[in-house]
């Protein structure tokens, strides 16, 4: 899935080819209300005011009846429950909302967060036996259990009562046994966890929450529309008056300020932080930053999650060179590929991060890519993919050579028997061969504009269309015939003469920065003319603010 509504960036100039969306109105802002298909006069107060009391529908989820009941005996007999979340942003943040709200209540609580690589995603029998062992009598899932069918027969097994909360996918509308099913593909499972708290608990907890499932539903990619709006745009400006001293911490370590975040810093500073540490580490330190009340522990857990960061970064930067050159020798990766698939696979990769090696390749290639990383008797796989192509469908018609398999239409994971990659790489390639809809990405252009209505009262306009995310993207405009000037390049310390990676300098004057194209600067001149493809930004700085142009390609003439 890559990032979360930029374009690939590792792009050369004119490399892409512009789609340019049907103008319907000449006014702007009504066009873009119009590919959002928000034309009524309610569609609009939704979009622009999203409000919660507006999808109380959506969110009285079949199952949370059940579920509070069973929940109440367990607060009324002193009885312990285990929240048992995941190992990423939206499992990490779902059991501290079912730990935050039980303990709210007075719930003996206790959470639980699997080891992704001694126990693996969802379920795990280590995890239940540490349930029994700890004398729970219930376990709660969050975002994890709809495709835990053995274990959920072994829950009932050792004696304890099973609730699932999950947002996945099931495997031909089946479910496993439990004492009740709370689940919903709308949302993330943060959401889902959070709409049966939201049952329990007072107006005042549950909101206090939603913070936790904003930053969750932006990290797991979920469609910014309807009720996952309104959630997030409450949750956001929660998360800027935030009080809790794990997320301060955590603001510090990574040097930002609550106040202005938007689903930007979320998308791409807080959450893979947070899931930093289910790569390399065990997330359950994820968990206690985000429930602590101690700004000393606090500071500490930060200072550790913001080095597994780094460390992070480090490992995936080697292994997408190590998959640029599986792909093509030593050959950066080019767009356009032909490959309608790519299957990639090592030893040298942690499953922890061949989610995000997958995520790359997909969005530099724009074509499904998968990585596994391969181990002795098993291996452990990610699968990202583009628009119109159901990647876990696609995983499950191959279910036959496949340990395990779950996830997304855009994102999924697998577990295979190592010497069953070969068959598996074939049979992927053969089934993406047929897929008409494969390999046809061009850049969406949301409205051609000319040069003299962009300005600093236009880019402020559109910020009003915040939330950005899957189903709402950043629009993107073009602008032609715009005259360069002050070309230059910027970024990361190279030895003299070498160019920065970034390509600076105005069109029609004013200020644009394109990420990852300084090497365009070796085809652009000063006073040449060309056509842009962007999005409008403010740039502020120490209480200035300025029109800034962010561009995603250039054509020349």
């Amino acid at each position: 899935m890559g990032l979360l509504y930029t374009y690939p960036s590792d792009v050369t100039i004119a490399a892409m080819e512009w789609k340019i969306l049907p103008r319907k109105s000449d006014d702007l802002i009504e066009q873009l209300l119009i590919n959002r298909a928000v034309e009524t006069e309610k569609q609009k107060k939704q979009f622009f005011d999203a409000k919660l009391e507006d999808f109380e529908k959506e969110l009285n989820i079949k199952g949370i009846p059940g579920a509070k009941k069973r929940i109440k005996k367990s607060i009324k007999e002193g009885e312990l429950i285990i929240a048992y979340g995941d190992f990423d942003a939206d499992g990490i943040c779902g059991a501290a909302v079912l730990y935050l709200g039980l303990t709210s209540l007075g719930a003996k609580v206790l959470p639980y967060i699997p080891h992704r690589e001694k126990e693996g995603y969802g379920l795990s029998k280590a995890g239940l036996k540490f349930a029994r062992d700890s004398g729970a009598g219930l376990v709660i899932s969050v975002d994890c259990g709809i495709m835990n069918f053995e274990e959920a027969l072994i829950a009932k097994q050792l004696g304890l009562e099973l609730i699932i909360t999950d947002h996945h996918q099931p495997l031909n509308n089946k479910f496993p046994e439990a004492a009740q099913i709370v689940h919903s593909t709308k949302m993330c499972g943060t959401a889902v966890a959070w709409s049966l708290i939201k049952n329990l608990t007072s107006k005042k907890v549950s909101d206090d929450l939603l913070d936790l499932v904003a930053m969750a539903t932006i990290a797991d990619m979920i469609p910014l529309l309807n009720e996952n709006r309104a959630l997030v745009r409450v949750g956001l400006k929660n998360l800027n008056q935030t009080k809790r001293v794990g997320l301060l911490a955590l603001f510090s370590e990574a040097g930002i300020i609550a106040g202005n975040l938007s689903s930007y810093e979320v998308g791409h500073i807080i959450a893979p932080r947070l899931n930093a540490m289910g790569r390399l580490e065990h997330a359950i330190d994820s968990l206690r930053l985000l429930c602590t009340k101690d700004p000393v522990n606090a500071r500490k857990l930060a200072e550790h999650i913001g080095s597994t960061n780094l460390q992070r970064k480090e490992l995936t930067i080697k292994a997408f060179e190590d998959a640029k050159l599986l792909i093509n020798g030593s050959t950066p990766i080019k767009s356009g590929s032909k490959k309608k698939i790519h299957v990639l696979s090592s030893k040298d990769w942690i499953s922890g991060i061949v989610g995000l090696i997958a995520g790359r390749v997909c969005e530099e290639t724009r074509v499904p890519a998968i990585a596994i990383s391969v181990g002795l008797v098993h291996s452990k796989g990610s699968a990202r993919s583009v628009s119109g192509i159901n990647i876990v469908e696609s995983l499950r018609k191959c279910s036959d050579i496949l340990v395990a398999v779950g996830g997304h239409p855009g994102a999924a994971g697998f577990t295979i028997e190592t010497a069953n990659i070969e068959i598996f790489r074939t049979r992927m390639e053969e089934l993406m061969d047929g897929n008409e809809a494969n390999g046809d990405y061009k850049l969406e252009i949301e409205a051609e504009v000319p040069a003299n209505i962009l300005t600093l009262d236009l880019a402020k306009e559109l910020e009003k269309f915040e939330p950005f995310g899957v189903g709402n993207r950043i629009p993107i405009l073009a602008t032609s015939n715009m005259k360069l000037s002050d070309l230059r390049t910027v970024g990361n310390s190279l030895p003299a003469g070498r160019q920065g990676k970034h390509l600076k300098g105005k069109a029609d004057n004013i200020d644009f920065i394109a990420f990852n194209m300084g090497s365009s600067l070796n085809i652009l001149e000063n006073g040449q003319y060309a056509s842009f493809a962007y999005t409008l930004d403010v740039d502020r700085f120490q209480g200035s603010e300025k029109l800034q142009l962010k561009v995603k390609d250039i054509k020349t003439a």
